[in-house]
């Protein structure tokens, strides 16, 4: 029988950690995908392949912002699927990761 606590231990193992290039996006989105900032879009729950082909547009300049140009220009297609992954992992209220 699974316990909560070991049913809490495998969720967390199986929640994605936060990507490194985090502090980046954490400035105007979030670490917990809430915005910090007024008019900046909560991250936190939204589909990750919307999120990667945004992240992805950004940096092909098919979106333009120059800040997103900015942070994402410099990021690796890992990068880009981590932090993707890492803000669909998480729930839309702010909390702990899915």
């Amino acid at each position: 029988m699974l316990t909560i606590s070991t049913f809490a231990m495998v969720l967390a193992a199986a929640s994605p950690s936060p990507p490194p290039k985090l502090g980046l996006c954490a400035s105007c989105h979030g670490a917990n995908g809430i915005a910090v900032l007024p008019a900046h879009p909560h991250l936190a729950g939204q589909d990750e392949a919307y999120l990667r082909a945004a992240l992805a547009a950004y940096r092909n300049g098919a979106r333009q912002h120059a800040p997103m140009q900015a942070a994402v220009g410099v990021l690796s297609e890992a990068e880009l699927d981590a932090l993707a992954r890492y803000f669909a992992s998480l729930p839309r209220d702010g909390g702990e990761p899915r």
